[in-house]
């Protein structure tokens, strides 16, 4: 009797002991199977965007100058897209010596910077250290220089139709006739490119005389050039003596307009090329004779640069030039309260927003870059 009931409970035990080990390895089977269910909830693809490979690139910006609200808002837009990418800017400003770039240029080349942008300049400045560069497997893209080096992108901003429109816009309002007064300097790319539809405008102008010519590209731009207009302006005294003021540059504009203003000869309208916050203040104010400019917007451009830096150190095929289309902004066009350029979209169409050179993959470099810079807080 005692020994039929060991049996039986030695038979119920091991019944115990084997749903135990069933139930174990069940709970094994769904551990198991939970695994790759967590790798696909994020974590995982935010682990493998965050080392996306063309994070932490540091980009070098040399400068032949770094001059006014352009300038400013330009870098602005390097610094912003350069960002959104994940990398790091280092700006190198010559302040007009072409040697110092050259030299800016090198110490970029040796400290082995991921990427180069260069910003105007000159050939016989530039183009040995921009071969060096690329020796070295380091992307260069320009804006504004005169670099013909296989392999370097170099963006424009359309500076023959940017002085048209202007030239055009001039004539119209003063009625195709009159003395005028042409700002500009030779020595920079785009101004040389500006001259070109300066010179067939005026020839198909017959009764639009230049009367005066200047200019200088200096530390003090708008301070010199305000103070050689004062002179102008002592030589022509009279109303009528000058209709108007061209100037190629919108530091050129700016002394202009202060020299007229201070005259009080407001009679004579200037007309400019580029636009930043300022320029954008002064031309809305009813009292300046400032009335139109034609640009691209700064830091589009620097955006754009950038985009096609990226686009080299990705190995992607890049073209050499790229135009960047610019739009005519006129007072009339303007509200009568103040406004800046991030808000100039709303009145002028073409402006800001531009995306030329921005591909699909650069989306999962910024969302990279974003989670990256969220992880690190």
């Amino acid at each position: 009797m005692h020994n039929r009931i060991r049996i039986r409970f030695c038979h119920i035990l091991a019944l115990i002991m084997a749903f135990t080990l069933i139930l174990a390895g069940c709970g094994a089977s769904n551990q198991t199977a939970a695994e790759p269910e967590t790798g696909n909830d994020g974590a995982g693809s935010a682990e493998s965007a965050a080392t996306h490979p063309l994070l932490n690139k540091r980009i070098a910006l040399i400068m032949q100058l770094n001059l006014g609200t352009f300038s400013a808002q330009y870098i602005e837009g390097v610094k912003n897209q350069v960002e959104a990418f994940g990398g790091t800017l280092t700006v190198f400003t010559a302040e007009g010596d072409l040697a110092k770039m050259a030299s800016h240029l090198d110490a970029a080349i040796n400290q082995r910077f991921d990427g180069i942008l260069i910003d105007h300049g000159t050939a016989e400045a530039l183009e040995a250290g921009v071969r060096k560069a690329l020796e070295k497997n380091i992307p260069v893209v320009a804006f504004d220089a005169d670099i013909q080096v296989p392999g370097v992108t170099v963006l424009q901003q359309g500076d023959e139709e940017m002085a048209s429109m202007t030239l055009n816009k001039m004539a119209e309002d003063i009625g195709n006739k009159g003395n005028i007064v042409k700002i500009w300097v030779a020595g920079f790319a785009p101004m040389e490119r500006r001259q070109v539809a300066y010179e067939t405008f005026m020839k198909e102008h017959p009764d639009i005389k230049e009367i005066a010519a200047f200019g200088s590209a200096t530390s003090n731009t708008a301070l010199d050039t305000q103070a050689q207009m004062e002179a102008i302006l002592k030589q022509y005294p009279n109303p009528g003596d000058i209709a108007a003021v061209w100037a190629a540059w919108d530091e050129f504009a700016k002394g202009a307009t202060r020299a007229i203003q201070q005259a009080g000869r407001t009679e004579i309208k200037v007309y400019g090329i580029d636009m930043s916050d300022e320029d954008l203040q002064m031309i809305q104010d009813p009292n300046s004779p400032w009335v139109a400019s034609a640009a691209v917007d700064p830091k589009d451009i620097g955006k754009v640069q950038v985009r096609y830096l990226y686009q080299k150190l990705n190995g992607d095929e890049t073209p050499e030039t790229v135009v960047l289309t610019p739009v005519l902004i006129t007072r009339e066009q303007l509200p009568s309260e103040p406004i800046t350029t991030e808000q100039l979209h709303e009145y002028v169409e073409g402006w800001g927003s531009n995306d030329q050179g921005h591909v699909d993959w650069m989306k999962e470099l910024e969302e990279a870059a974003a989670k990256a810079k969220y992880k690190a807080k």
